[in-house]
């Protein structure tokens, strides 16, 4: 049940790799995001026990990342946010790759994950929370806890 910790590997959530670690070159640029799971790598416990905790994870050209968001990415461009939208907690499943948009199903949300995933449009009070990553080993990894609350509400 415990956030995503400094030094978490990260799983994928679904899919033929389900519970494989995601590396570097399970990424392409541009490519959809990821749903994925934070891991211990030491244990191997993957904290899959809270929807609270479930990440997209992207990788864009860093070149197109504000200031912000390129200091909380890997040098690769690969950036993380939680999958939980700020309006309703429905996951953030969908993807506009030409404006690096995720949007929510729910009620139409929409978040430019280049630009801090501040909210571009629909009902969300406030941007997805990021979680800072770096490379380790040619793969991401947490490099600190999500730099706001994971959920739904204002604060």
């Amino acid at each position: 049940m415990s956030r995503p910790q400094a030094g978490d590997v990260f799983v994928f959530a679904i899919g033929d790799k389900a519970k494989s670690v995601i590396t570097d070159a399970d990424l392409t640029v541009g490519g959809a995001p990821v749903l994925a799971w934070p891991m211990d790598p030491q244990t191997k416990t993957i904290r899959d026990g809270s929807r609270l905790n479930q990440l997209l994870i992207v990788r864009l050209d860093a070149s197109s990342l504000d200031e912000t968001t390129r200091g909380r990415a890997t040098d690769s461009g690969i950036v993380a946010y939680s999958a939980s939208c700020t309006h309703a907690l429905c996951p953030v499943t969908g993807w506009r790759p030409e404006k690096h948009i995720v949007h929510c199903p729910c009620h139409n949300s929409e978040y430019d994950i280049s630009n801090g995933a501040k909210v571009v449009f629909g009902p969300a009070p406030r941007p997805l929370p990021a979680l800072p990553l770096k490379a380790v080993d040619g793969a991401p990894v947490a490099a600190g806890a999500f730099t706001g609350k994971v959920g739904a509400g204002t604060t």
